[in-house]
């Protein structure tokens, strides 16, 4: 099985995508993942991707341009940690889903 991105969000084109395999996600979860990568962006830079890998795990994937100045790389280190451990119930949750449908 490979890696299906469950949604992602760019500061660059300022766009947020949700894979459509996900819309059966009830709303409220897609709205709770559309706020989370937006706010990451606004509040770091770059480029957020939600996988999910070969063994059905979650994977918080960030990207930035090289010359991006403004791309906080500590920062964006920090604030995946922050969504890993304040949304870790959420995340595990998305995984149950993803074994069950996937």
């Amino acid at each position: 099985m490979d890696n299906k991105v469950l949604c992602s969000a760019s500061r660059y084109t300022q766009k947020y995508y949700l894979n459509e395999e996900f819309r059966g996600l009830p709303q409220l979860v897609k709205d709770e993942l559309k706020i989370m990568c937006v706010l990451f962006t606004e509040e770091v830079g770059g480029v957020i991707i939600l996988l999910f890998d070969e063994n059905g795990s979650l994977k918080i994937i960030t990207q930035a341009d090289e010359d991006d100045a403004a791309f906080d790389d500590i920062g964006c280190h920090l604030k995946v940690k922050q969504l890993q451990v304040e949304k870790k119930e959420f995340f595990n949750q998305l995984e149950e889903y993803y074994d069950a449908f996937f």
